[in-house]
């Protein structure tokens, strides 16, 4: 098996999880994505956090896909950090081949990630542009550090039988949804009621 994983908060999921999880489906040749619904991102507030239950029931919803599974993974694996549940995973699933899937934004971020050493060697990362992150991510501190490590988007579809350190920056059509801007949205509709 070759399994995508996308992390995450998903407050809310949207449109762009399904989008990205669809081009690295065919981009990369994958037989599933798992979304690893997050209990606790710990490096977002808790403050605006919906719950587990609504955050995997909504995700459920848009993901509508037979290759796309939504799990609450984390949650029954005891984990907090990725590094933890990646670690986690490869334990228990030495024959599956994963690659960790990420946006542009989160590449952006990923030094601020509790051991994001470990991630990169875990296993193979497959970075999807995201609107406004692609240059950024790209000459940010992963990007420099593993430049040796990437492959070219052309050969994406061997990404998962990658040894790791090995990732791919894939360029896709850009999906203007943002989680933020979601919230956003629905505190302004809610201060318009009052």
């Amino acid at each position: 098996m070759r399994i995508g994983l996308l992390g995450g908060s998903f407050n809310p999921a949207h449109d762009g999880h399904r989008h990205i999880s669809l081009v690295a489906l065919r981009r990369l040749q994958l037989d599933q994505v798992w979304w690893l619904v997050s209990p606790q991102n710990p490096l977002k507030p808790v403050s605006g956090m919906a719950d587990l239950p609504t955050r995997l029931s909504v995700a459920r919803r848009i993901a509508r896909h037979p290759h796309i599974r939504v799990s609450d993974l984390e949650t029954r694996l005891g984990t907090q950090f990725t590094c933890d549940t990646l670690a986690a995973l490869r334990r228990r699933a030495r024959a599956t081949r994963f690659v960790w899937l990420m946006g542009a934004d989160n590449l952006a971020q990923m030094p601020n990630w509790r051991n994001w050493q470990t991630i990169m060697a875990l296993m193979p990362v497959a970075v999807l542009d995201r609107p406004g992150y692609g240059l950024k991510a790209l000459h940010g501190k992963i990007a420099t550090r593993y430049a040796d490590a990437r492959i070219s988007s052309a050969h994406a579809s061997t990404l998962a039988d990658q040894t790791a350190p090995a990732w791919c920056f894939l360029p896709c059509r850009l999906h203007p949804a943002s989680a933020t801007a979601i919230r956003a949205g629905e505190e302004s509709a809610t201060l318009s009621l009052r």
